[in-house]
C-alpha cells in the first residue's frame, strides 16, 4: 500500500523539520560556503518529495531568522 501525499507529509514532517534545522544551523559555521553546501545536501535527499519538505522548512527558518 502506498502513502497518499498527505500521509507521506504527515509521516515525514518531524524528520524534515529536524533535518532542516540541522542544515540551517550550519549557516553560521559555513558562512559564504553554506549556500553551495546546503544545495548539495538537498540534492542528495530522497525521495524528491522529502527534499522538497526540507527545502520548504529551510525557507521558513530563513524567513523567521530575517524577521
Amino acid at each position: 500500500m502506498s502513502l497518499t501525499r498527505a500521509g507521506f507529509h504527515q509521516q515525514n514532517q518531524a524528520s524534515a523539520q529536524v533535518e532542516a534545522r540541522r542544515l540551517f544551523e550550519q549557516k553560521t559555521v559555513l558562512r559564504g560556503a553554506w549556500l553551495n553546501w546546503v544545495a548539495s545536501q538537498l540534492y542528495e535527499l530522497r525521495p524528491a518529495e522529502y527534499a522538497g519538505m526540507v527545502r520548504r522548512e529551510l525557507m521558513r527558518l530563513q524567513d523567521v531568522s530575517e524577521n
